[in-house]
């Protein structure tokens, strides 16, 4: 994979950050595209072999400038990981307009703005986009209206692009996180829902970002040169539990 270049959006930190340093790691060269430039500076000014662009997904105008800087830096372009995303929980009644849209300006409007405007450079090595969804995105959840439907539509536009670009040799895949243990999500976490989690989880334990980005990695290589139009759930079996109630488990 080396002399390879790809994107990653929302690159500043969590799964996108780790996705960075473990493509690094295999000797690909990462274009860290995030909207806080703040952080997307700190997370980058120790790293090799990127170029750090300050880019809002949901602007059109900016992803084509983004794309445009990163294909003049590297000269290609050989992936795309659409990681950038929002998250909003909030049950349905009060989960107004503006949230619905701000959700999927950036989890949705984004995904699609960054695939459509690199598939020029995806042509001409034969690229991969992966997109990360959610396993809200394949199993309905309390309080997650707007991210869960904004992450089902993003499996969807997968399968869509995997159909339609394969004639090119572009590859698209998805990625599914379940529960993973982010800095927020153990700030924002209660000892209860820790234990919820781990009962709902057959492996009995939150995935770890280094996981999820082994999978997206995976999706990126050669060693996928076969796998287009799927849907891989990094979750721990979450998804595979449905909504039994976890005391049968004992």
């Amino acid at each position: 994979m080396n002399d390879r270049a790809i994107i990653v959006t929302g690159a500043a930190r969590g799964i996108g950050l780790a996705t960075t340093k473990l493509l690094l790691s295999e000797g690909i060269s990462v274009a860290m595209v995030d909207n806080d430039g703040e952080e997307l500076s700190k997370a980058s000014e120790s790293l090799q072999n990127i170029l750090a662009i300050h880019c809002d997904v949901s602007e059109p105008a900016q992803v084509k400038s983004m794309v445009g800087q990163a294909e003049t830096y590297f000269k290609r372009i050989d992936g795309l990981v659409n990681n950038a995303g929002v998250a909003d929980f909030g049950p349905i009644e009060n989960t107004g307009f503006d949230t619905w849209r701000r959700v999927m300006a950036t989890n949705l409007d984004g995904v699609f703005l960054c695939s459509q405007a690199v598939i020029p450079a995806l042509k001409l090595t034969k690229g991969s986009i992966v997109n990360i969804a959610s396993i809200s995105g394949l199993r309905a959840s309390t309080l997650r209206t707007a991210y869960g439907t904004s992450k089902a539509a993003v499996i969807q536009l997968t399968k869509q692009q995997a159909a339609e670009l394969g004639e090119f040799g572009i590859r698209a895949n998805c990625v599914a996180p379940g529960p993973v243990r982010t800095k927020l999500a153990m700030a924002v976490h209660s000892q209860e829902i820790i234990d919820a989690y781990h009962d709902a989880i057959p492996l009995n334990r939150y995935g770890s970002e280094h996981e999820i980005a082994e999978a997206i990695v995976f999706l990126c290589s050669d060693k996928a040169s076969y796998i287009t139009g799927q849907v891989l759930a990094a979750d721990g079996g979450f998804d595979s539990t449905g909504v039994g109630l976890p005391a049968l488990r004992d």
